[in-house]
Order: C-alpha cells, then sequence, then structure tokens
C-alpha cells in the first residue's frame, strides 16, 4: 500500500508543533572497547510487556549510535531532574563524554549513571530505518527504580522538571 506524501508544513513548523509535547530526557550507554559510550535521547518509550521490549530513536547522523549497536547491549539512564551536566557532557562532542560522570557497571557490565532515576539494561532486539532516525528496539533483562527523583523533561527547546498537581485533577 502506497502513502500519499502531502504535507504543507515544513520541517521547522513540524519540530515546533511536536515541540508542545514533554519528552523525557535519557542517556542510552554501553562499553565499546573497555570505554564508556553514551548518548542522549528524548524519544523512548515501553514497546511490549512479553516480551519485555523498550524503544528509542537515535539519529540516523549520530557518532555514538554505531558505537552502542556494535555491543549488541546497552542501558537505558532515566535522567533525574538535577542532571542537566550529564546531559551536556553526553550531548557534546566531546572525545571522553565520561570524565566528570559517575557510573557503576550494570550486571551486564554496561555504564549505570549514579543517581539516575531508574535504569534498564537491555540487549540489542532490533533496529528499523525510520526516516532520519532509527528505530532501536532492546529486550530488557534487568532494571530497577532507584530514586525518587524528579525525571528530567525536555519542552519546547528547555529542560526543566515536572511538578505534580497535589490533588488529582477531576473532570
Amino acid at each position: 500500500m502506497s502513502i500519499a506524501s502531502v504535507q504543507n508544513f515544513d520541517s521547522n513548523e513540524f519540530r515546533h508543533v511536536l515541540g508542545h509535547y514533554p519528552t523525557g530526557v535519557c542517556a542510552v550507554t554501553a562499553m565499546a572497547d573497555n570505554m564508556p559510550v553514551g548518548m542522549i535521547i528524548g524519544s523512548f518509550t515501553s514497546a511490549s510487556l512479553d516480551p519485555p521490549l523498550i524503544a528509542f530513536f537515535p539519529d540516523k547522523r549520530s557518532t555514538s549510535w554505531p558505537k552502542i549497536e556494535a555491543t549488541g547491549r546497552f542501558c537505558v539512564n532515566i535522567l533525574a531532574a538535577h542532571q542537566n551536566d550529564v546531559c551536556r557532557a553526553l550531548a557534546s562532542k566531546a572525545e571522553n563524554k565520561f570524565e566528570q560522570i559517575n557510573y557503576r557497571h550494570s550486571g551486564s557490565g554496561m555504564p549505570i549513571i549514579n543517581g539516575a532515576v531508574a535504569w534498564i539494561d537491555c540487549d540489542l532486539y532490533s533496529v528499523h530505518e525510520a526516516g532520519d532516525h532509527y528505530m532501536v528496539l532492546g529486550q530488557v533483562h534487568s532494571l530497577n527504580a532507584e530514586h525518587s527523583h524528579r525525571p528530567l523533561l525536555f519542552f519546547q527547546g528547555g529542560y526543566g522538571q515536572f511538578s505534580p498537581f497535589e490533588e488529582p485533577i477531576s473532570g
């Protein structure tokens, strides 16, 4: 089945409109040649309960993703609101992005960033092309929610945190 491509907007408008939806900020980490590697992602979701799968969408231009993909495994770290410095370091083009980042190793040897809200250790399940990104599925083999910190969020071009209502909204 062919889908007609009719769009009356450009990529800037697309980005602007979708920027009205907040996303969590995660760091995908791995060990490549005995060195930690990592990248920041904003498109992360659960994909399946049986088997337990997660999904994220790295940019095809990423220089970190090929290193992570080659290992066949990775750890998703859900960053806390106070970890904006970790976000900046892993989003940079620096050679040693982990120079100022404290981490430990998961059971499979992947970097778990200290202070992250939670971590999800995965084996690479599949990679699919998705326009200018890849859709990556990871099969979860261990995970933990370690802290009750608020997560770091990206919204309308900036970073911040979620402040819940004290009482549920009724409608």
